[in-house]
């Protein structure tokens, strides 16, 4: 089995080691520490750990503040509540007011199943990459996820984290970008590229070796900064194929795949959205009964590729 790891427990794990070398780092959580997993900081350094109890847009606000008292507050809670309950928080102390403060949502998508449609968030990195100032990262996996903490601690201004709440897997690149805020080939092709980001590059790289053997080639390149995008990188990786897919935990409204297609306008290329077609989650027993009630499937990679190759479905 491939080796894996909590995403959660690893940022958790790694926001101390830097704390342990920056003391300007502090968290706050919205009463969601244990999942968060900012339990681990407060564990090691409790006073510089701040439970703001279930009142997020206080607690943005409060780090917006402790950021301008020369802090660098990491701020916590589940996706949905950091990016949507205190929304006008993060816009006006924030994203406005350019300070240091880093969101780190946790449990996005589909993958807190058993909580429903108010818990899943499927539209954050549509709020936040609308958001001037604002840097957004998704991890590809455990990996990513501390190079995301290290990369937001040097940027100066905000930046919004999106973890999963299920296992990832460790992903071999075949050519990383230079830093996360490029993107990497994770495995080249002549065909179709996707562009993915999160859970679903391992599916893109389930889909490659799927279509390889219908003589489809795929090239797999991973965008984990889907703010700033990296527009010429993503231009060059979709120059010299027939068709272009995406695929992202989120929906396709305002996600990545319309990322890549404002990047694409000037040189367009037939292209395919995988993510879910403007609609609210559900409850259901595992994370993975969710992506293929929803499409976000390696069939579903393979089928737009049929289709954008001229071949048809199978």
């Amino acid at each position: 089995m491939a080796k894996q790891a909590c995403p959660r427990t690893t940022y958790g794990q790694y926001l101390v080691k830097l704390a342990e070398k920056d003391q300007r780092i502090v968290a706050l959580d919205a009463d969601l520490s244990g999942s968060t997993m900012s339990c681990l900081l407060r564990e090691r350094f409790p006073q510089r750990h701040f439970e703001m109890g279930i009142a997020e847009q206080n607690m943005v606000a409060v780090a917006a503040g402790l950021s301008f008292c020369g802090k660098i507050p990491f701020v916590h809670s589940f996706s949905m509540f950091l990016t949507g309950r205190a929304f006008e928080q993060v816009r006006q102390s924030v994203a406005l007011a350019n300070a240091n403060v880093k969101l780190v949502g946790s449990s996005y998508g589909f993958s807190d199943f058993g909580d429903g449609a108010t818990h899943q968030a499927l539209e954050d990195v549509a709020l936040m990459r609308a958001l001037p100032n604002m840097t957004v990262l998704v991890p590809v996996d455990p990996e990513e996820v501390e190079e995301a903490v290290e990369l937001a601690l040097e940027i100066q201004g905000p930046v919004y984290i999106r973890i999963s709440r299920s296992p990832m897997e460790y992903l071999a690149k075949e050519a990383p970008g230079a830093s996360l805020l490029e993107p990497a080939l994770m495995a080249d092709g002549g065909d179709i590229t996707v562009f993915a980001n999160g859970l679903m590059t391992k599916t893109a790289l389930e889909a490659k070796e799927l279509l390889a053997q219908e003589g489809i080639s795929l090239r797999v390149v991973n965008v984990s900064c889907v703010k700033p995008l990296a527009t010429e990188h993503i231009q060059r990786f979709a120059a010299d194929v027939r068709g272009v897919i995406t695929i992202e935990e989120h929906s396709v409204i305002g996600g990545l795949g319309s990322a890549v297609l404002e990047a694409l306008a000037l040189a367009p290329k037939p292209t395919s959205l995988i993510g879910v077609e403007d609609q609210f989650g559900q409850s259901a027993q595992s994370h993975e009964e969710l992506l293929q009630h929803y499409g976000l499937t390696a069939a579903a990679i393979c089928e737009r590729a049929r289709l954008l190759m001229g071949k048809g479905a199978k």
